[in-house]
C-alpha cells in the first residue's frame, strides 16, 4: 500500500489549521463522491477500476496477439495530454532505462507522436516507419485537434502506401468517441479496430481506460495487474475518514498551500519516475489551476537536479514545497568493492549497494530542505511493477478531485487550453 508521511510539514503547519483543513478535505470528498459538484458528469474514473471487466482487458490483448503474429517492431501512439501521458509513464517506469541501445524479442517498441507540432520529430519517426515494421494506434475524441490529427494523417498515409489501404486497416486501431466525431467517421469508413473513450471521463483520468491500458499492454506489460492495484486502492480511498489518504494528502497540501506555499514539487530519486511526475503536472495542473486559483505544480529528479535546481530550492523564494515520490526497493543490486589505492575515497561504502547511498541522500536532503523552510510531504510505493503503479495513478487522481473542490473550482474542465488554439488557429488562417 502506499505509504503517505506528513511529518515533514508539522514545523510548518500546526495540528489546529491542518485538522481544519482535515474537515474541509472531508466535505470536498462528500461531494465528489454524491456526485454534487460542478463538473460531475466527469466521475467515470472514480468508480472505474472496480468496473473494469475481463473482456476489455482481452480485447486490448487480442491486438497484442495480433501484432506480435504480424512481427510488428515499432507501435506509435498519437496523441496528446492525457491521451498519452498516462501510457507514457507508465512504460517509461518500467520499461529498462537503456532499451533503446538493446536489441528485444519481447514485442515492439511503443513510441509516442501527436504530441507536439516539432517537423523534424515527425520527420524522423518516418524515417523510422519507413524500416520497421509498424503500426499505429490514433487516441482523439473528435478526431481534430491539431497536433495528433496532423501526426495520424501523416502515419496514416505512410502506412496505406507502405502496405496498402486493406493491410493498412489491420495496422490501424482507432480510440475514439462511440458515436461521433471526424476520428470514428473515418474508422467505420475504413474499417478500423475501435474502442471507446467513455464520455464521463476525461483525457487526463483515463490511463485505466482503453487510452492507457492498450500502448501499455502493446509495450509488453501487465495491464491486468495495473487495475488490480487501483482496484485496491478505490477501496482504500473510499472511506470517509481522516486516515484516507488521498483526504490526508489533499488537506495537508491546501493548507500548505493557504500558509503561502503556492509551488508543490514533485521530486523523485528515480530516474524512471521522470515521466509519471509529467503525467502528475498535467493532472494537478489542468485540474486546479482556474479562476486565478491553484497550487502551480513543477517536478524534480533528484539527485541530479540538486546539482542544478538544488541552491534555489534549499535558499531561494520561500513559497515551495516538496512531494517526494520513492520507491522502497529496488529490483536490481549493485554493490560497491573496494580498491586497494581508495583514490576516489569511497572505500568506506565498499559492501554497501548503491541504493543504500541513494536512500541516505534522500533522507539527507530532507533533512536539509526542512531545515531551510521547505515543507516535505512524502509519498513511498513498495516497488516500481504495475501493481503499485496502478495505486498511485488512483491516489492521485482521487485526491486531485478532492483537492480541487476544496478550492472550489471544476476539476474536469480546461477553458483555458483553448486560447491559444483559437490565436493559432488565426493566424494559420483556418476556415471558420
Amino acid at each position: 500500500m502506499i505509504k503517505l508521511d506528513l511529518s515533514g510539514c508539522s514545523a510548518f503547519i500546526n495540528q489546529e489549521a491542518f485538522v481544519a483543513s482535515l474537515a474541509k478535505a472531508r466535505e470536498a470528498f462528500g461531494v465528489l463522491e454524491s456526485g454534487t459538484g460542478a463538473g460531475h458528469e466527469f466521475l467515470g474514473w472514480n468508480t472505474l477500476p472496480s468496473q473494469i471487466r475481463q473482456r476489455q482487458i482481452d480485447d486490448c490483448l487480442a491486438i497484442v496477439d495480433d501484432w506480435i503474429a504480424k512481427e510488428v517492431e515499432m507501435v506509435v501512439v498519437i496523441g496528446i495530454g492525457g491521451s498519452y501521458l498516462g501510457s507514457l509513464a507508465t512504460i517509461a517506469a518500467l520499461n529498462h532505462l537503456f532499451g533503446y541501445a538493446m536489441s528485444s524479442s519481447s514485442g515492439p517498441q511503443v513510441v509516442f507522436a501527436g504530441q507536439n507540432l516539432s517537423e523534424e520529430y515527425l520527420a524522423e519517426l518516418k524515417d523510422q516507419l519507413l524500416v520497421r515494421n509498424c503500426a499505429t494506434v490514433v487516441i482523439s475524441k473528435s478526431g481534430t485537434t491539431t497536433e495528433p490529427a496532423i501526426a495520424f494523417r501523416l502515419v496514416r498515409n505512410l502506412i496505406q502506401r507502405k502496405y496498402g489501404r486493406e493491410e493498412a486497416r489491420s495496422r490501424i486501431v482507432a480510440i475514439t468517441d462511440a458515436n461521433r466525431g471526424a476520428l470514428r467517421t473515418l474508422a467505420d469508413r475504413e474499417g478500423y479496430r475501435t474502442f471507446v473513450i467513455p464520455d464521463d471521463i476525461g483525457g487526463r483520468f483515463s490511463v485505466l481506460t482503453p487510452v492507457g491500458l492498450l500502448p501499455i499492454a502493446l509495450a509488453g506489460y501487465d495491464i491486468e495487474a495495473l487495475v488490480a492495484g487501483a482496484r485496491y486502492m478505490q477501496r482504500i480511498c473510499a472511506e470517509d475518514s481522516d486516515e484516507n489518504p488521498a483526504i490526508r494528502y489533499a488537506a495537508m497540501r491546501n493548507a500548505l498551500y493557504d500558509s503561502g506555499k503556492d509551488i508543490e514539487l514533485l521530486a523523485s530519486f528515480h530516474p524512471k519516475m521522470r515521466f509519471f511526475t509529467e503525467w502528475w503536472k498535467q493532472l494537478f495542473g489542468e485540474s486546479e489551476g482556474k479562476e486565478g486559483k491553484g497550487l502551480f505544480p513543477a517536478s524534480a529528479l533528484f539527485t541530479t537536479d540538486l546539482h542544478s535546481m538544488g541552491q534555489y530550492i534549499q535558499q531561494g523564494q520561500r513559497k515551495l514545497f516538496e512531494t517526494v515520490l520513492s520507491v522502497e526497493n529496488s529490483r536490481r543490486e549493485v554493490l560497491l568493492e573496494e580498491e586497494e589505492d581508495d583514490l576516489d575515497g569511497l572505500n568506506y561504502l565498499a559492501g554497501k549497494n548503491v541504493e543504500y547511498v541513494n536512500r541516505m541522500a534522500q533522507e539527507g536532503t530532507r533533512m536539509a530542505h526542512i531545515d531551510g523552510g521547505v515543507p516535505n510531504i512524502s509519498i513511498a510505493i513498495e516497488q516500481l511493477d504495475e501493481y503499485n503503479l496502478g495505486q498511485l495513478f488512483y491516489f492521485f487522481e482521487k485526491a486531485c478531485g478532492i483537492s480541487a473542490y476544496m478550492l472550489d473550482v471544476n476539476p474536469f474542465d480546461q477553458p483555458g487550453v483553448e486560447a491559444y488554439k483559437k490565436n493559432m488557429f488565426a493566424l494559420l488562417g483556418k476556415p471558420q
